[in-house]
């Protein structure tokens, strides 16, 4: 069994109605799912954004992601139980409080966790908490998520099976059926096959359910109302005279928001140190925002003085999503900026192979610094936020090394700190609290908290992924193919020329090849396709090879999960 499995279910719970009432929501309120976790109804936001002012904001974000990892939910967790944890010692102290901290988290999909990642709740002493049901089926979010998009897909097949009066070409159909598991098996399909009773034959696909634009409407929705509303807005098919065929034209918007109507509720957990946790959503981090629901960031800031929040990959993407899609669609703003390096992906960065990171080398970490300085310098110039640096410590990290990176930084005005959250929780994370705290005080003291954007809606989608390729990636330029700009011009044709654009690219780069470490500057972003997601409000541009159902890896974690005589699980992790 591993460490962080052994003290997630060491832990000692508290009942989720003494966890809401440190948020001021009484038990009545609740809809619980046992006595762990429950939903918090949308009655009970609406109520509290009439009551009183969101908290603070502060987004989680990282440098570019290395094979390393470099832990950003973990960061998350500990951050809110550090700054929970200084609220505690200055109140016992008799010190003005400096209020509590509220997480606002994604849900794990099942792919990846019986597939490459196992868990992701955390880790050490870091966690939410309870850690088997959030990583398993928990309030069954993703499942109803599932059934409405594959109602949607049934629907259309019915359609086109009894007569198909509106037409739809076969062969043009957008929507795919979606299942929470990593299975390749199912990417390319051919379905209707039986006969005519059997319905229509055509190619189809199968996606996994974090893939699905179903998920990402869900994720971005602001109320059941804006929620049908998103619903009704998705493109499933054209036909055959290339007239788009939306939710509404199948009657299919009424049914699916019923099917998510409970679901859309947010999530209330804690931390392994009792810190309010709010876990919702979870599209993709490349074709999607990567972030968790609207509903659950807006009902943390309302409850709670704190939002602890965290955006999918590094800043080029999750940030830039976060800001520039998500922000638009929730009407807020971060008032800090945390960015998660490690000395270990600085050394990546630096050029060291993976299999020598944990060999001190302080030159190597400091030539990586260019990819951590360009990151802090977009979220500062481009967005006018105020970031901190939190290095996630791990054992192989040398007091050198990490006093180094500490000193570089403050040459640039960034504070940093060592964080140790993995190893202690909260109190781990007191100086990284400290410093979110003083970098809030001086945004206020400054004015800040106005939402700046990398592009205006209105320009062009080809200059809005122009701007994004050169402010945010440090391209020279952007390659748009002829067919490419075919579909963008048909897009902004159909009505949908002023969406935010979603870039889908690697992770491990600022640039589309994974292979060119730290900050490359004037290279080229290929736009190899794109795809209009109606409902969700943003065109999907990809830059590379999107894979939209995952397989499952040689030894997929799967193997390592098990379930004891007494039930407990293991494996997880």
């Amino acid at each position: 069994m591993s460490i962080d499995l052994e003290i997630a279910q060491a832990a000692s719970l508290k009942r989720i109605t003494e966890i809401a009432d440190t948020l001021g929501v009484p038990a009545d309120d609740l809809v619980p799912y046992g006595w762990t976790k429950a939903k918090v109804p949308l009655s009970v936001l609406e109520q509290a954004e009439q009551e009183r002012s969101p908290g603070r904001l502060v987004l989680v974000t990282a440098m570019s992601p290395t094979p390393a990892g470099e832990g950003k939910t973990t960061t998350s967790i500990g951050l809110a139980d550090g700054l929970n944890e200084r609220n505690r010692r200055r109140t016992a102290a008799g010190d003005e409080p400096t209020g509590q901290a509220v997480l606002a988290l994604r849900e794990p999909s099942l792919g990846p966790v019986f597939g490459m990642k196992g868990g992701a709740a955390g880790g050490g002493h870091a966690q939410v908490v309870p850690m088997e049901d959030i990583n398993l089926h928990f309030t069954g979010d993703f499942n109803a998520i599932a059934l409405a998009n594959n109602l949607a897909a049934t629907m259309l097949d019915n359609h086109m099976h009894h007569g198909n009066p509106l037409d739809i070409d076969p062969r043009r159909v957008h929507i795919r059926r979606v299942v929470d598991l990593n299975d390749r098996a199912l990417r390319n399909t051919t379905i209707g096959l039986g006969g005519v009773t059997g319905g229509v034959p055509r190619e189809d696909h199968v996606d996994i359910v974090v893939a699905s634009e179903v998920m990402a409407v869900f994720c971005l929705s602001t109320s059941i109302a804006d929620l049908r509303q998103r619903l009704s807005r998705i493109v499933v098919a054209h036909t055959r005279d290339r007239t788009p065929v939306t939710v509404e034209d199948i009657d299919a918007a009424g049914a699916m928001t019923a099917l998510l109507r409970d679901a859309l509720s947010p999530n209330l957990v804690q931390t392994l140190e009792h810190s309010p946790a709010f876990i919702h959503g979870g599209p993709f981090a490349n074709i999607a925002h990567g972030c968790n629901s609207a509903l659950a960031t807006r009902t943390a800031m309302a409850l709670g003085d704190w939002t602890i929040t965290e955006a999918g990959f590094g800043a080029d993407l999750g940030a830039e999503k976060f800001l520039d899609i998500k922000c638009r669609a929730a009407g807020i703003w971060p008032d800090v900026v945390c960015v998660v390096g490690t000395v270990r992906a600085l050394k990546y960065h630096g050029g060291v192979d993976k299999a020598d990171l944990e060999t001190e080398n302080v030159d190597a970490m400091l030539d990586g610094m260019a990819n951590l300085e360009h990151h802090l310098t977009v979220l500062q110039d481009v967005y006018g936020l105020t970031p901190v640096v939190s290095l996630n410590r791990f054992p192989s990290d040398t007091d050198a090394e990490v006093e180094a990176a500490i000193a570089h930084l403050a040459q640039f005005g960034v504070r940093a700190e060592s964080a140790e959250h993995w190893a202690k929780g909260g109190e781990g994370c007191l100086d990284l609290a400290d410093a979110v705290i003083a970098a809030a005080s001086e945004n206020d003291e400054r004015g800040g908290g106005h939402p700046r954007h990398s592009y205006d809606l209105a320009s062009p989608p080809v200059e809005k992924i122009e701007q994004i390729a050169t402010r945010i990636y440090r391209a020279g330029s952007v390659q748009v193919p002829p067919a490419v700009q075919k579909k963008l011009d048909s897009f902004a044709a159909e009505g949908h020329g002023d969406l935010p654009v979603c870039i889908a690219k690697t992770q491990y780069s600022l640039s589309s090849d994974p292979a060119l470490r730290g900050a490359p500057k004037d290279h080229v972003l290929t736009v190899r396709d794109v795809r209009l997601s109606a409902g969700a409000g943003f065109i999907v541009v990809i830059c590379g090879d999107i894979m939209t159902m995952p397989g499952l890896p040689r030894d997929p974690a799967a193997h390592r999960i098990d379930v004891a005589d007494d039930g407990t699980i293991s494996g997880l992790f």
